[in-house]
């Protein structure tokens, strides 16, 4: 696998990257072509982030994981990229049938899960959408103390998506059609 690393709030040292490069090139066995991925680490107060972006074609496979230690971090993003592959198998391999991109021999399933464990849609909603700017979705979106609004944009006349970010600013999706 090939990876690009950025640092954000911190320098990236050589021991850093040889371990992330060798925790991450455990999921080698998971894909046939060199496949290009991101590795950002951020520190943030006493927070030590890694967020890990594999690139497939078609489809991104990503995790981020923050604790006190950032070889922890690493351990933890591993694990949570290995456990989406097995999680999508299934969905990788119809989507993948006639592509070489991921070796779905080593891809062990995961153990049968009792349905009633498993999260269902347990509410539909419709609504109407009202035309406005991004800024006055993100005041009804504090106003109902969410932290995403759906609004039709009065800019470019299309559905756009506002949410909330975890560094407390706001992002904005703008679906293309």
């Amino acid at each position: 696998m090939k990876l690009n690393f950025t640092g954000k709030n911190m320098e990236i040292t050589d021991a850093l990257r040889d371990v992330t490069e060798k925790k991450l090139g455990k999921l080698d066995k998971y894909f046939q072509k060199d496949i290009e991925g991101n590795v950002t680490f951020s520190s943030e107060k006493n927070r030590k982030i890694i967020e890990v972006t594999i690139n497939l074609p078609g489809t991104i496979i990503r995790a981020e994981e923050s604790t006190d230690d950032m070889y922890a971090s690493i351990d933890k993003t591993v694990d949570v990229l290995e456990r989406q592959i097995r999680k999508h198998k299934t969905k990788l391999q119809k989507r993948y049938q006639n592509n070489e991109t991921i070796r779905f021999e080593n891809v062990l399933p995961l153990p049968m899960e009792d349905d009633s464990e498993k999260p269902k849609l347990v509410r539909k909603k419709r609504f109407g959408l009202k035309p406005m700017s991004s800024e006055e979705a993100i005041l009804q979106m504090e106003l109902l103390r969410h932290n995403f609004y759906v609004f039709l944009d009065s800019d470019n006349e299309g559905v756009s998506i506002v949410y909330k970010r975890k560094d407390g600013n706001y992002g904005l999706i703008e679906p293309e059609l």
